[in-house]
């Protein structure tokens, strides 16, 4: 029996031959990000350990994303304890306040690359997975576990399959697409399990939108989101990646936990409405209603 994208990267970085869905193995890191919030988080952790110095400084990215510019003291204090720890470690890959944000900056910089193993704390880490990696959201304590042996314990998913067929009409995104699977499965219907996409339709799915639908695994409750390395990947990092990469491709004869076939032709603009982003409805069905906040 054949192996999942999610599953061969895992086996690959376990050094391993074959991973099982609910396996438990020790896999070795590429990449390493934690951001403003997280990022002090773990650097008590390694303090509290008495780490004096990573071992893999080269693959800790650590982005000031989210409190930048400060809104109070308290926000300030977050920028400057990362900061400081940036400055002692001499890390390669701190991006300071104005850079960006990580989920932004990482795949438009070409650090996230196909085949790799990938970890943030951050729940939508699982964004960088639109490249061809795996890429999960984890927390703070594991990312200093992390960043202290470059290896992390996880349980290998189930995978769930998306097969996107038909012809995708101009007006409908990825955003519609994702909208239209967590509405369909439900905020936990993929709960803990990998969402590997593929069909005809990934032809016309630009980047920017396999970003945003990997983006949102989490929101399906996913542990991943992953899209194959296909001609679109390659012409997005082409000139980007900043070093080599070896694909990984599902087996043909790869199990599944469950597979979906969606005729993408047929969906029609949605929106999700408040409070969560299963209570998806489309949009002509919202005619006459009155907006009062949109974000």
């Amino acid at each position: 029996m054949g192996m999942t994208m999610t599953e061969k990267i895992l086996a690959k970085h376990a050094g391993l031959d074959r991973v099982e869905p609910g396996q438990l193995i020790e896999a070795e890191v590429d990449l390493m990000m934690g951001n403003d919030i997280t990022g002090p988080i773990s650097i008590k952790r390694l303090k509290d350990i008495g780490l004096t110095r990573l071992p893999f400084p080269e693959k800790f990215f650590l982005v000031m994303s989210h409190y930048a510019p400060s809104k109070d003291i308290a926000s300030a204090a977050q920028i400057m304890i990362s900061r400081s720890f940036a400055k002692e470690q001499k890390l390669q890959h701190y991006y300071a306040e104005g850079a960006g944000i990580e989920h932004v900056i990482l795949p438009e910089e070409g650090w996230v690359l196909p085949g790799e193993l990938v970890i943030g704390a951050d729940s939508h880490s699982c964004t960088y997975g639109a490249t061809g990696c795996f890429a999960t959201g984890i927390g703070s304590t594991d990312l200093a576990a992390a960043l202290a042996t470059g290896r992390l314990w996880m349980q290998v998913p189930e995978t769930y399959k998306f097969e996107l067929t038909g012809s995708r009409p101009n007006y409908i995104m990825g955003k519609d697409l994702i909208l239209h699977i967590i509405g369909m499965l439900g905020g936990d219907g993929v709960l803990n399990q990998a969402m590997e996409y593929s069909g005809d339709a990934l032809r016309t799915l630009p980047m920017e939108e396999r970003l945003t639908m990997a983006n949102m695994a989490i929101e399906a409750g996913a542990s991943n989101g992953i899209f194959p390395c296909d001609d679109v990947t390659e012409a997005y990092l082409s000139g980007r990646a900043k070093k080599p990469y070896t694909p990984v491709h599902a087996d043909p004869d790869a199990k599944y936990a469950k597979t979906f076939t969606i005729d993408v032709s047929q969906i029609e603009p949605l929106v999700a409405l408040p409070w969560a982003p299963e209570n998806v409805k489309r949009v002509s069905d919202m005619a006459g209603e009155t907006v009062d906040r949109v974000f």
